[in-house]
């Protein structure tokens, strides 16, 4: 069997899209891609093909070799699947590269693998999950494949059951400025990607999650969707509804935008850390900026753009490991944490206060005038002494020193 006509791949690329939100009929699957070309690469090289238009490179994951790539592309174009070639060859002289795309074709009514396929998407399961539970059986007889199949929709019914335990999704009404009690876009769509992520609910229930929390312009939208697709999946109703309430920039453009932020006066670094991861998240949403470049990206711009925090920088040693940078939370984590122990440092440091001397009271006018008059009567004084005569020596005085004077010359000693 083709590699491009397998059921399996088909399949694969309908996941995938579902996953990466991308339209099927915009999306196709290349195989035998080798591990180290370059993305850049890999789009001029699809856009040879003319009925592609241009060609964005949206995700890639090991393919069945560990040498090559399976990659999923979103063209501007819808893709006609008559039109497609079976493979493009690159222009450096590799293996060709095969393509698979999305196949219009409708199941036969005796094709039971088809039917079984369509029904585990509609209640958003894959084949995975039914060979899960036939994995414990010793044959996969057709009773085993039934009673699996009824098991996991057994399941599945039960979660729908239970689903009403769950957080709503705020209203949004796509309406600016935004009115009181609603959410915002980026918020809103956001908080839609993650419940469709997360929930283990059938398709229907998350169609339904995103319609009840809708109104006004954006539950507009929503009706004219069903009203052009009856069966558009909860993946495309957020697609319509991002294209038109979200913004128009490229992922290049916001790419530059992200490039620019800089630390406000006074924001701590954290803060400006948070505002910039989620610039950065729309980046990669718009296919600006590949996944595993994140970190190092991250780390970069927080060092060009932190202009308050260079010396938190420098204790952080960020720079030294750029090479191999830390994840979001964990330079959160870090960050945090060292602000703390700044706070701490500030708290000792204002209960230590230094001991300042008094000075010395200033003496009044009336006292250095005083102390005037009394230096000017000392010098008075001083003068007078000086220029009294000497006393005459006492006769017995007199007297005393001659006779000392005699016997110094007469006693050698």
């Amino acid at each position: 069997m083709e590699l491009g006509n397998s059921s399996a791949l088909q399949q694969e690329l309908l996941d995938w899209c579902n996953d990466a939100l991308v339209q099927p009929d915009n999306a196709l699957l290349l195989l035998d891609v080798p591990a180290d070309v370059d993305i850049a690469f890999i789009e001029s090289t699809m856009e040879t093909v003319k009925i592609f238009g241009r060609v964005r490179v949206r995700s890639s994951k090991e393919g069945p070799a560990k040498t090559s790539l399976l990659v999923l592309c979103e063209c501007r174009e819808k893709i006609d699947p008559s039109r497609v070639p079976a493979d493009v060859l690159p222009k450096d002289g590799d293996p060709a590269w095969k393509i698979v795309v999305v196949r219009d074709k409708e199941p036969a009514p005796d094709d039971f693998s088809a039917k079984l396929r369509k029904l585990l998407q509609d209640e958003g399961k894959s084949m995975t999950d039914v060979q899960a539970l036939l994995s414990p059986l010793p044959t996969s007889s057709p009773e085993a494949v039934i009673r699996a199949v009824g098991e996991l929709l057994e399941k599945t019914t039960k979660r729908s059951s239970d689903s009403t335990d769950y957080k709503r999704l705020r209203v949004f009404s796509g309406v600016v400025p935004t009115p009181a009690g609603e959410e915002t876009m980026e918020n809103w769509i956001e908080q839609a990607k993650l419940m469709k992520a997360e929930s283990d609910c059938a398709e229907k229930e998350k169609r339904k999650r995103i319609v009840e929390s809708l109104k006004g312009p954006a539950l507009e939208i929503i009706k004219a969707v069903r009203l052009s697709n009856g069966d558009a999946s909860a993946s495309e109703y957020l697609v319509a509804l991002e294209s038109e309430f979200g913004t128009s920039e490229s992922g290049e453009d916001l790419y530059f935008a992200f490039r620019f932020l800089r630390q406000n006066s006074g924001e701590a670094l954290s803060e400006f850390l948070r505002r910039m991861e989620k610039s950065l998240t729309k980046v990669v949403q718009r296919g600006g900026l590949q996944p595993a470049q994140v970190d190092r990206v991250r780390i970069e711009q927080l060092l060009r753009g932190a202009v308050e925090s260079d010396l938190m920088l420098l204790k952080l040693r960020l720079r030294e490991r750029k090479e191999s940078p830390p994840t979001f939370l964990k330079l959160l984590n870090e960050i945090r944490e060292e602000e703390e122990n700044e706070v701490a440092r500030c708290k000792l440091d204002a209960t230590v206060k230094p001991v300042i001397p008094k000075a010395s009271p200033t003496p009044k006018p009336t006292e250095i005038q005083a102390l005037k008059a009394e230096v000017k009567e000392l010098r008075a004084k001083l003068e007078e002494s000086r220029k009294a005569p000497a006393l005459p020596e006492a006769p017995e005085q007199k007297a005393k020193m001659t006779s000392e004077s005699a016997e110094a010359r007469i006693d050698p000693e």
